[in-house]
């Protein structure tokens, strides 16, 4: 297994309260950092791993051959309901999904996610898949990119850096991330380029959301994850982008607070028992510590929801 530092990883596996005969999915299991921390704490149940990076998975096979109770799946999140079936699993003790890019990803200039380094503009996690960055920055009409660089990742420029792009594919294609890099810097003006921060950094990031649909595959894996999860089992989500976050939070309030509608000062309608509960009513995050020692926590927000009761 390959170093990597797991985000918030105390908090995640004290959170996921494991169980030595339960069974607990990580749907990320990226280069296995929370995964073998969980597996420690197994005595007869079981861990189920799950990836769509085909690196990810082959830098583990050495280490699942030498843990009987772990299992890797090279797929997306989203279908892991099949592999449960397959298993005859109808109920899971924990789940964890960090969500994001591994620090291996971007480390890895052929992948194109940093902008950090010169490669081509690929962004896929899943590559076996054919859209890439490139393809969607020469297919994309002006209000589509607009829209990804705004609602993906709050890009104050997202119009003026679209309009710029959609400009330059008229002579040359966009084909290298020091080219689309480039590109931003010539637009953006001097006072947003003195701030902190890489000023390619929301437009890299929406790229990456648009190519693997981050979003709209959120949530589908969140009503998944819940309706697998036990009574007393925790479903633990760490996001790195408030879009995520958002759609985290909204959804964990939906399954925690009361639907009934308010008539006058003090009726109610009667509601349905809840179901679940957060484990913590706030979010959990990187200590001083963590940030400083690994900078790609900063922006990491962990959420717990546990099942109190079970479906009717």
């Amino acid at each position: 297994m390959s170093e990597h530092q797991p985000v918030l990883l105390t908090e995640v596996v004290n959170g996921l309260q494991i169980r030595p005969n339960g069974i607990y999915l990580d749907l990320t299991i990226g280069r296995g950092g929370h995964a073998s921390q969980i597996y420690q704490n197994l005595k007869t149940g079981r861990l189920l791993g799950f990836d769509q990076d085909a690196t990810a998975i082959s830098s583990l096979q050495s280490w699942v051959k030498q843990r009987p109770l772990a299992s890797l799946y090279h797929m997306n999140f989203q279908y892991f309901p099949e592999i449960l079936k397959q298993l005859g699993v109808e109920k899971v003790d924990g789940i964890l999904l960090d969500l994001g890019v591994s620090s291996p990803q971007f480390d890895v200039p052929e992948r194109g996610f940093s902008y950090r380094f010169d490669g081509p503009l690929d962004m896929r996690m899943d590559q076996r898949q054919s859209t890439t960055a490139a393809h969607i920055l020469a297919t994309s009409d002006l209000k589509t990119l607009t829209q990804y660089f705004r609602e993906y990742a709050d890009e104050t420029f997202a119009y003026p850096i679209a309009k710029a792009i959609v400009n330059q594919r008229k002579t040359q294609l966009l084909k290298t991330t020091l080219e689309l890099v480039n590109l931003i810097k010539k637009v953006k003006p001097a006072k947003a380029l003195a701030k902190k921060g890489h000023p390619a950094k929301q437009v890299f990031q929406a790229l990456r959301m648009a190519v693997n649909q981050e979003l709209e595959v959120l949530k589908k894996v969140l009503e998944s994850a819940t309706s697998y999860l036990a009574v007393n089992g925790r479903l633990a989500v760490i996001s790195f982008h408030s879009g995520e976050d958002r759609i985290v939070k909204q959804y964990f309030q939906s399954l925690t607070v009361s639907q009934g509608q308010r008539h006058g000062p003090e009726r109610y309608l009667p509601v349905a028992a809840i179901a679940f509960k957060k484990v913590k009513p706030y979010p959990m995050l990187p200590t001083q510590k963590e940030m400083q020692e690994n900078h790609r926590s900063e922006s990491a927000v962990l959420r717990i929801i546990e099942r109190i009761i079970d479906e009717k």
